[in-house]
């Protein structure tokens, strides 16, 4: 859908050269001393996976994206020559990181590759997995491809590096801790979505100093409290991004601190009261 028109623009699910590089990948990069066979399947929900025997030679994807350099092995060398000369292969070494860039400019999820048992497995989701994160793409043009790339494990909620956490901190992509990383107003703002900044201020949410104060508030006007009461209490406006178990863990830590604070105390399974040693 394009902002100016309440009229579509048809196109086709995958380009073209999206297909045929991976496939000239598979074929060029093959074990054939595995004698196994090059797999092309088309899935009903809307994405494609290229499977071939054979490790992957580069260091790694991410390296070939941002290098967009020829790889200097190759598996069967007179293969790529003979593909090469029949106009198969367009440029040496630069195919995947095109093919990154077409996904890119659909605002479409980035390739998925499982490099385990000696396979190369490539997944290409031909459609928008989530609105929000394509919105982002559309409205932030100058985000470089190798942000993208990063950005694209957030969306898919992957478990991101140290290196890869200190740089999207670095250039204020996103925010929160490692296991609950979220978008950043920096790159939310420019969508100028309710939707998208009302979701940043869920995840966002208060401190932990402001959710002990409301605890320490709800034993002092009810009394000997349940952990059940303080659980209802806390966990509805604990940031989205936790998951239940980790909500529910943020409220034993917030009790065991006012415990050993001597701000409340319990005084016996599940049951809560003021401990009147000290104020909050």
């Amino acid at each position: 859908m394009q902002e100016d028109t309440l009229f579509p623009d048809e196109v086709l699910r995958y380009e073209p050269f999206v297909i045929r590089e991976p496939l000239n990948n598979t074929i060029t990069h093959q074990d054939y001393t595995q004698k196994a066979r090059i797999d092309v399947v088309e899935f009903e929900d809307d994405h494609l996976v290229f499977s071939n025997y054979g490790t992957f030679l580069p260091e790694s994807v991410e390296n070939v994206v941002r290098k967009d350099e020829p790889e200097e092995r190759y598996r069967n060398t007179f293969l790529v020559e003979t593909m090469r000369n029949l106009d198969m292969i367009e440029t040496p070494g630069g195919g995947i990181r095109k093919i990154f860039n077409f996904q890119r400019r659909r605002y479409f999820p980035m390739l998925d590759y499982d490099l385990s048992n000696g396979k190369v497995k490539v997944t290409i989701t031909g459609k928008v997995i989530n609105e929000d994160f394509a919105r982002i793409l559309a409205k932030n043009p100058d985000i470089a491809l190798d942000d993208v790339l990063v950005l694209d494990k957030v969306q898919k909620q992957k478990t991101l590096t140290e290196t890869e956490l200190k740089y999207l901190r670095k250039n204020r992509f996103v925010e929160g801790r490692k296991s609950n990383v979220y978008l950043s107003y920096s790159v939310i703002k420019p969508t100028n979505d309710e939707g998208l900044m009302a979701e940043y201020v869920q995840n966002k949410s208060f401190n932990d100093e402001h959710f002990k104060k409301l605890i320490v508030e709800f034993i002092k006007k009810q009394g000997k409290t349940s952990r059940k009461g303080i659980d209802n209490l806390i966990i509805p406006m604990l940031s989205a991004v936790l998951s239940d178990e980790q909500k529910k863990n943020k409220v034993t830590n917030y009790l065991s601190a006012l415990r050993m604070k001597g701000v409340i105390k319990s005084v016996s399974y599940g049951l809560w009261e003021m401990d009147n040693l000290n104020e909050f």
